[in-house]
């Protein structure tokens, strides 16, 4: 059994990092935290806070009829506290749960800071210590030291995929007489600035982001590596067609300026946009917009020139440019088991984009199973997976069971979850009844499962 008075080591103070972390301190538990920002800077990172939004300050859809959602609130009924965090400082941003990421970033880490059982050291971690419980969330930028700990412990080299970030727009610099709010199918809040394309406009922008320079990779990054699917930067996604933005994230469909009338008239077919940007709030004063779906590798310079032809953002002043970065997952399926312990070293846990998960709430999700199970190791207690039925425990059921050969990272989604025995054709209740089905076993789990009376130290308080 391990010993009780020695901390337990987590590597990586970004979401992962930060949610297991705490997960280990609530239990009542000594653990090290270690970030190597600001001491070894990162690629990618612009801050020393702990728990940086890199990519986006969005978590995902809030509705818990949707995958993102449904996370979310699975995550309340765990205690996380970088979903509470997210939700005291949430902007608005329609369906989705986006915070003003520079005051939540800093208060996760003022939070951490003040826990009397947690100690953060500001260094880089050059090797994996070999002695107790260890959380490796180092994240998709794992130093080369470590990567190097890694290949040698697993026999076996990481899987790479790049990852690109949006732009950001000083919201005073939107031309606001042309950009329009408006939710789609005027559902909900209108929280997002809308810029709308003619027909003539729309191919001048695709002929001139198709010709764009791109810039030049950086050092650390691998010429085998791959685009994931899932965010693919704006110019790769245009060269696949010219039409093929209008049916991702520049699609029109049921977007419309109310100035111009009822969209639902039919006389107002013909002013309906022939494609559309959609910005959405950044901070909660609203004065940045982030370029939505624009995740890109163009050269800045490039980037200026074309995205202000955007029509309504002519003027834009950028505040941060978009840039890619390597993003590199483990091959779980082969390391892995679904309570996130390596098979090869069950002491050494894992957590965060590294495990193979997509976003930032499915990194939560992982910092603080990982964080859990670390505490119950130390305390004598079995390892615990979540219900495979939640979309936390169909997560993690898939990272560690999926085909290892063709194995590519994930992001929350229904289609991972168990089907019912018969299959309810419509989408929406499909959904919702995965919602009841999920949140009531978690609720069952939570009071037989993670908390019978041998376990009362580990709830979260």
């Amino acid at each position: 059994m391990p010993d009780l008075a020695q901390p337990i080591q987590v590597i990586g103070g970004g979401l992962a990092g930060t949610e297991a972390a705490w997960q280990i301190a609530q239990a009542g538990l000594p653990v090290v935290l270690h970030e190597m920002r600001p001491v070894q800077k990162s690629p990618a990172h612009h801050t020393d806070c702990l728990a940086e939004l890199v990519c986006s300050n969005s978590f995902g859809a809030m509705s818990s009829d949707r995958a993102a959602g449904l996370l979310h609130h699975e995550l309340r009924q765990l205690g996380s506290v970088v979903i509470q965090k997210a939700d005291e400082h949430a902007v608005s941003a329609g369906g989705a749960l986006a915070v003003d990421r520079a005051v939540f970033s800093s208060n996760l880490t003022q939070t951490l800071e003040q826990h009397p059982l947690i100690e953060l050291r500001r260094e880089e971690v050059l090797q994996l210590p070999v002695d107790g419980v260890v959380v490796l969330a180092t994240g998709p930028l794992t130093s080369p030291a470590l990567s190097e700990q890694l290949r040698a412990l697993t026999g076996m080299e990481y899987l790479s995929f790049f990852d690109a970030a949006s732009p950001i727009v000083v919201g005073d610099s939107i031309n606001r007489e042309v950009a329009f709010l408006a939710s789609r199918y005027d559902r909900g809040e209108a929280a997002y600035l809308n810029c709308p394309f003619s027909r003539e406009q729309y191919l001048a922008f695709w002929q001139a982001l198709v010709q764009a320079e791109q810039a030049e990779l950086k050092d650390f990054e691998q010429e085998t590596a791959k685009f994931f699917e899932g965010c693919l930067p704006i110019e790769e996604m245009a060269r696949r067609g010219e039409d093929t933005l209008r049916y991702g994230p520049l699609k029109p469909v049921g977007i419309f300026d109310a100035r111009l009338g009822d969209f639902k008239d039919p006389a107002n077919r013909e002013k309906r946009p022939y494609g559309v940007v959609q910005l959405r709030q950044e901070d909660r004063a609203g004065q940045l917009w982030n370029m939505v779906g624009f995740q890109t590798n163009l050269r800045w310079g490039e980037q200026k020139r074309v995205f202000q032809m955007i029509p309504g953002l002519e003027q834009a002043e950028f505040v941060r440019m978009g840039v890619m970065h390597r993003n590199t997952f483990l091959n779980a399926p082969q390391l892995l088991a679904p309570t996130l312990q390596f098979k090869q070293r069950s002491t050494l846990l894992a957590a965060g984009q590294l495990i193979g998960t997509e976003g930032y709430t499915a990194a939560v999700a992982g910092g603080w199973l990982a964080g859990t199970n670390a505490a119950r190791l130390v305390r004598g207690l079995a390892p615990v997976t979540l219900p495979p039925t939640t979309m936390s425990g169909a997560l993690f059921d898939f990272i560690s069971s999926a085909s290892p050969k063709h194995f590519q990272p994930m992001p929350p989604n229904f289609g991972i979850l168990p089907e019912f025995p018969q299959r309810i054709r419509n989408k929406q209740e499909r959904y919702g009844a995965y919602r009841d089905r999920a949140l009531s076993d978690l609720s069952v789990w939570l009071d037989t499962k993670l908390c019978p009376a041998e376990d009362r130290a580990l709830i979260p308080m």
